[in-house]
């Protein structure tokens, strides 16, 4: 878990992950460290690939979107290569307006794809999913969707980070 990384760093990268916005002034004074530091450790990171995007999270409800969905496809033997089929993807979505955030390949529960997307209400939701099924070069053998109601008050977490930066701040103290 983040070998090679010190641990100034990782706390650094944390609190990025958890506020991105945040000064280096501002991360150096939490951290206890010079804004020198800071701003070094911060273009390591950019110049290294450990940071790929400044960005935010937001309220999707607000923005419209009341469902969340997993999407699992499971593609028939012999099918062409899922990344050239996602790039297929995307230049559809491009045209058409795919409330995609991720489709990958991966392996699982016996589906070899994955979907997960955004959307106004249920029916918007069918129209992608049908999309998805006859999307030619696709050649779906099986879909099956997982999906969240955004407006439900009782969700266990939230889309973060700030979790996930804990975490391996924690994993860096139980490891040593």
């Amino acid at each position: 878990m983040a070998k090679g990384i010190r641990e100034i760093e990782l706390k650094v990268l944390s609190e990025l992950m958890k506020n991105s916005r945040v000064s280096d002034r501002e991360l150096a004074k939490r951290l206890g460290v010079s804004q020198p530091t800071v701003s070094r450790i911060r273009n390591k990171f950019e110049k290294e690939g450990y940071i790929k995007e400044y960005t935010y999270i937001p309220d999707f409800v607000k923005l419209g979107y009341n469902l969340m969905a997993l999407t699992f496809i499971k593609r028939s033997e012999g099918s062409r290569d899922v990344s050239s089929l996602f790039k297929e993807a995307d230049k559809y979505a491009a045209k058409m307006g795919f409330d995609t955030v991720m489709a990958v390949s991966g392996m699982g529960c016996g589906y070899d794809a994955v979907v997960f997307s955004f959307h106004e209400n249920y029916s918007a939701f069918l129209d992608r999913l049908r999309e998805i099924k006859q999307f030619p070069s696709i050649d779906v053998e099986h879909v099956e969707s997982f999906i969240v109601d955004l407006t439900d008050k009782g969700l266990y977490r939230e889309l973060t980070f700030s979790t996930l930066a804990d975490h391996m701040l924690m994993l860096r103290k139980t490891s040593r």
